[in-house]
This record gives C-alpha cells, sequence and structure tokens, in this order.
C-alpha cells in the first residue's frame, strides 16, 4: 500500500490560508478608510453676512426692526441699540439670491420700530417702508426735515453716509436751524451737485 504523499494538503492549506490573509487585509484597509471619511472636518460655507445676537443676549436698550422684501426670512428681530442695517439684514437670514444689495445702506444705523425693505434691481419699496424712532426718519422717497431729524434719517439720503450726516448735524447744533436748502452748502462735503441732488428730499 502507497504511503499517502502529505505535500499537496499542505500546499491547498497554504493558499486557504494566504486567501483568508489576504480578505482579512482588504477589510482592515476598508475599515480604516470608513474610519478616516468619519473623521474627516466637513467645510462649513461662511454666509457673507454674519448675524449679531438677536436672542436673550441683546442689552436692556434693544430695538425692534421689521425686515421685509429680498431677504431670506422676513420677520421681526430684536438687536441691540447701535446695530446698522447690515445687522438687521444678517438676522434674517442674509440677502436672497433676488436682492439689490446696492438698495440698501448697510452702513446705515437701524431705528427702533423701523421697517426696513430690501428691494429685488429695479424695485421701489412701498408706500408703508417707513422708518421709526425718531423725527425725520423716512422711507427712501420721503422728504426729510433738516432741522428735525436724526442721522439715522439723514443716512437715507442719497450720497449721504454716516459721517456727512453727523456734520449736517454739527452745523444745526452749531448754528441754529437751517432756514433754506441752500444752507447745506455751508456744510463740509456738500457742493452745488450734491445740493441739486438733496433738493427734492429735503425741507426746512
Amino acid at each position: 500500500m502507497t504511503a499517502h504523499d502529505p505535500a499537496p494538503a499542505r500546499r491547498r492549506l497554504g493558499v486557504g490560508a494566504l486567501i483568508v490573509l489576504i480578505l482579512a487585509a482588504a477589510a482592515v484597509t476598508v475599515g480604516i478608510g470608513v474610519v478616516r471619511s468619519l473623521a474627516a472636518p466637513v467645510a462649513l460655507v461662511t454666509p457673507v453676512v454674519t448675524p449679531t445676537a438677536v436672542t436673550d443676549d441683546v442689552g436692556d436698550d434693544a430695538v425692534y426692526v421689521h425686515v421685509h422684501g429680498a431677504v431670506v426670512t422676513p420677520g421681526l428681530y430684536r438687536l441691540d441699540a447701535g446695530a446698522r442695517v447690515v445687522d438687521a439684514v444678517a438676522a434674517a437670514g442674509g440677502f436672497s439670491s433676488a436682492a439689490d444689495p446696492a438698495g440698501v445702506n448697510l452702513a446705515r444705523a437701524v431705528t427702533d420700530g423701523e421697517q426696513l425693505f430690501v428691494p429685488e434691481p429695479g424695485q421701489e419699496p412701498p408706500p408703508d417702508a417707513a422708518g421709526g424712532g425718531g423725527a425725520g426718519v423716512t422711507a427712501p422717497d420721503r422728504v426729510v426735515d433738516l432741522n428735525t431729524a436724526d442721522a439715522a434719517a439723514l443716512d437715507t439720503l442719497p450720497r449721504v453716509g454716516p459721517a456727512l450726516a453727523e456734520r449736517i448735524i454739527a452745523w444745526r447744533t452749531e448754528n441754529g436751524r437751517f432756514t433754506s436748502v441752500d444752507d447745506l452748502l455751508a456744510v463740509s462735503g456738500i457742493g452745488e451737485k450734491m445740493l441739486e441732488a438733496l433738493r427734492d428730499r429735503v425741507r426746512v
């Protein structure tokens, strides 16, 4: 009787063990890849406008602003006193894809009770889009009284920013009431061309 040769059996065992090792190594590699993908940081999209606090973190002298028009989430927002239009727009989720960002002055300070309208390109504000919180605060197309308007109201005028609004108020404080719209020429930064642009938008 011929003795059985164990070599083929050992070869089969060796090949089987090698296959098991290869499969085990592949499983480990796949597992490491899955773990790494789960641990990888998720890229965050930073909004163009970052909102300020509009919840319980605002101070006792907070202001309420109604933001509507071309923003992501129109509504009534509670902001810190001294907040600006950029903060109100941010609180409303930022501009919508249809907004005309040039249609609002982001640097202007907001006032309590203001209704802030963000237009679409070529869109005119509704008749009731008026501000609040002080004499002379008006909608963009309404006339501003030079003798009663605060800085926020003056800031709604074309080409008048916060610095020029403060100079107008400073002139009024030092010289008394404006007696004529032409008195604006005495304010540093206002020339003939700008006066003509403002003439139909202001009164005394």
